[in-house]
């Protein structure tokens, strides 16, 4: 089963454009196959494998000369195994530097590839981010179509548990779990005991959707805050996670105030949560954080990448979850999770658009589980929306 990935018309108009392509997220979002399905014709190289890896470094010409003599683009995964290569794919683009869509790269290390990337193919490359399955995407496949909000928070993006419904969630989480300890985060941490990352794992999860408190989390794991933030850097190296900064007009302060931590994929959350059915999960305290967590996500997804996601808090206790900003304008969502939100929840909305003024023209939003997109509150003009479908935050949503 294919489900189609929105990211998709993006990568092949950039190969359009650009020598090289690299594709970037966690490990399981579906890079190389999105890849393979866009460019059938490619010649595919895999370098996890050791000894195929060490031959990209050393001997490149075996691997690379004749599918590019052929016309035929290289597709080459895991290319951060191969730190070296990238000396050599800058020189053969600089050879032919207009001849577009030779070279497509996937990468699963965000924070090591890009160093190699900014250093050698500068200009050369195009570089996007495929995060797991979005709700619309999931929801647009005919056999989802009928996927309930709760199962799409529990069971996650990740597209193999689609592929094959067979499969339970945290069971393949747990794997999941442990093949990404073993094999992204040994090669770049010194973690002594997988049994206290694991522990710092779900001392994160509790988080989601809250103020990072890295001492907290350290505390409660038992490490020194500095592992805690080495730990946190390798999360979000490896797209597990991501840092949301507040709001402010004055852009300094959006880097030194308490960013809110967010997990990618509310599957892996709701694994580390705990949650072995969605029943679990509505019966539990998380899920506003895990819905929120979701929301995030789809926001995320929505506005990238012309746009920039925040939230806003104010020291006098005024929150609003979600924050856009588009060419000095802002939209502003709370999210909800009712299937009948109305002006009571857009309240916090209505304080913020008075406290920004001309900056808020919106438009605003309540993302919640409505049966249809409808006007919560006329005045501000915030309309109530299926977080599940949303496609497009300042377009009508699908």
């Amino acid at each position: 089963m294919w489900v189609h990935r929105d990211l998709e018309p993006e990568i092949v108009r950039s190969a359009a454009q650009y020598p090289a392509v690299l594709v970037t997220g966690a490990r399981q979002t579906g890079k190389t196959s999105l890849l393979r399905h866009a460019f059938p014709d490619a010649h595919y190289i895999s370098l996890d494998l050791p000894s195929i890896a060490a031959a990209a470094e050393s001997e490149p010409s075996s691997l690379l000369d004749a599918p590019d003599r052929n016309g035929r683009p290289v597709l080459i995964d895991e290319v951060q195994n191969a730190p070296r290569l990238f000396r050599h794919l800058k020189l053969r683009i600089d050879q032919d530097r207009h001849r577009n869509g030779r070279f497509l790269l996937t990468g699963s290390q965000a924070f090591p590839l890009m160093k190699e990337v900014s250093e050698s193919l500068a200009g050369r490359i195009a570089i996007l981010h495929l995060g797991s399955l979005s709700g619309p995407e999931i929801l647009a496949h005919p056999d989802l179509a009928g996927t309930s909000a709760e199962e799409l928070l529990w069971r996650g993006g990740f597209p193999e548990l689609y592929r094959n419904r067979t499969l339970h969630p945290p069971e393949f989480l747990a794997y999941y779990t442990a093949t990404y300890l073993e094999r992204d985060l040994r090669a770049q941490l010194r973690v002594g005991s997988l049994r206290d990352f694991e522990r710092f794992l779900r001392a994160a999860a509790i988080r989601s959707g809250r103020l990072l408190n890295l001492t907290e989390i350290a505390r409660d794991t038992g490490i020194a805050p500095s592992t805690a933030r080495e730990w946190l850097s390798a999360l979000e190296a490896s797209r597990q996670v991501f840092l949301l900064e507040p709001y402010f007009a004055n852009l300094t302060k959006r880097m030194t105030k308490t960013p809110k931590l967010y997990f990618r994929d509310t599957g892996l959350l709701c694994y580390l949560l705990g949650f072995d059915d969605p029943a679990g999960l509505l019966r539990s305290a998380h899920l506003g954080a895990v819905w929120e967590t979701f929301v995030a996500n789809q926001l995320s997804h929505a506005c990238s990448p012309a746009g920039h996601l925040f939230f806003l808090r104010d020291a006098y206790g005024l929150e609003v979850d979600f924050v856009l900003e588009r060419n000095g304008k802002c939209g502003l969502a709370e999210c909800k999770w009712t299937e009948t939100p109305d002006r009571r929840d857009a309240a916090n909305i209505a304080k913020a658009r008075a406290l920004l003024g001309e900056a808020a023209t919106g438009p605003h939003w309540i993302a919640a589980r409505p049966a249809m997109t409808f006007v919560a509150d006329e005045a501000l003009g915030v309309k109530a929306v299926d977080a599940c479908r949303f496609r497009g935050w300042w377009d009508e949503p699908a």
